[in-house]
């Protein structure tokens, strides 16, 4: 009986987090870029975005926290089948960014417009060659895990690997918007900078939300703790993100 309740329990758990999220987002992304860049009101942009940053940050902070407990399995049973569908939710944000950039960009009578300068391509190959091994490295990190589960060092290796690799591409992303806004290229130079600094930028975000996810994961992991379902679900997220560079490299770069 008290087998059964659990077992309820577990099946009508809800959380709180994912419509924080949702909500974060909405301020932080969507609502900020309107206020800028649609009504020219820079103060509410900037409250917008003071409302969605840290909202969405307590939310993942809140939502991690909720996950690697796992007090009754509820991350057991939720959050690798849960990923996909917030993979897809991100995918629709993407497929607006694009879609916005394709309308500019096929009806534009001349492509770059003035004030472009030629586009780098040597760092967003290493970018890419960066990304692709890390999808590489997070994948052993779970084979490690799933495989000798009694042993975490192969699995602490391969994930720190993985976030040396995040970072670097990180870094290398940096490096690259200081170079070009040296140049004079920022995000109002012309209608390409602006579809550029925002598609790399979003991209950046999610790169940095998988770092600290996987940060949430290494550091329980010192002290022997692991959630299995946890780092798959973690996994699939890393391996979207991986996967939608393509498509901005492949846009903003060479096309």
């Amino acid at each position: 009986m008290h087998e059964h309740a659990i077992q309820h329990e577990v099946s009508w758990h809800t959380s709180v987090w994912p419509l924080a999220l949702s909500i974060g987002v909405l301020f932080l992304a969507p609502l900020s870029f309107i206020f800028y860049f649609v009504y020219k009101n820079p103060m509410i942009s900037a409250i917008t975005l003071g409302i969605g940053a840290p909202l969405t940050l307590i939310s993942i902070i809140g939502w991690v926290k909720e996950g690697m407990e796992d007090a009754h399995g509820y991350s057991e049973g939720h959050s690798v089948w849960a990923m996909p569908i917030f993979v897809v939710a991100e995918a629709m944000l993407f497929i607006g960014f694009f879609a916005a950039y394709w309308a500019t960009r096929l009806t534009a009578p001349v492509w770059p417009p003035a004030g472009t300068p030629d586009m780098p391509v040597t760092i967003p190959l290493i970018m890419t060659a960066i990304l692709v091994a890390s999808s590489i490295t997070i994948h052993m990190a779970e084979k490690n895990l799933e495989h000798e589960p009694g042993s975490k060092g192969g699995f602490l290796n391969w994930l720190i690997i993985t976030i040396i690799l995040g970072a670097t591409f990180l870094g290398l992303s940096a490096y690259e918007w200081s170079e070009l806004m040296h140049k004079g290229f920022n995000i109002k130079t012309n209608i390409y900078s602006t579809s550029f600094f925002s598609l790399t930028g979003f991209h950046g975000s999610h790169v940095l939300v998988g770092l600290g996810i996987f940060a949430c994961a290494l550091i329980p992991a010192f002290a022997g703790k692991v959630n299995k379902p946890f780092v798959k679900a973690a996994s699939i997220y890393w391996h979207f993100v991986d996967v939608v560079w393509f498509f901005v490299v492949s846009q903003v770069y060479f096309w």
